[in-house]
């Protein structure tokens, strides 16, 4: 199973794929004040929208960026059912 990293900001999570990535810097140049590659933790989703970072993610060329709405995902409680 591939690795993924998830960041949220309480209503988009940003997954990342490390594995995938081919580190093009598309994401840091669209968006740097989200992504910081040389930073720890590397994606501050708090830095933007929610707008503008999925605008951004949705421009990763190798799908290692993806997202999902916190308010798609199913709770524990619906899992269990």
């Amino acid at each position: 199973m591939e690795a993924k990293i998830e960041y949220t900001n309480g209503e988009v999570t940003v997954v990342w794929q490390p594995r995938i990535c081919r580190h093009t810097g598309i994401c840091a140049r669209g968006l740097p004040m989200v992504f910081q590659p040389k930073e720890r933790p590397w994606i501050k989703v708090e830095n933007a929208t929610t707008e503008a970072i999925i605008a951004q993610v949705k421009q990763c060329p190798s799908g290692a960026l993806s997202f999902y709405m916190n308010a798609d995902k199913p709770g524990p409680e619906a899992q269990e059912e």
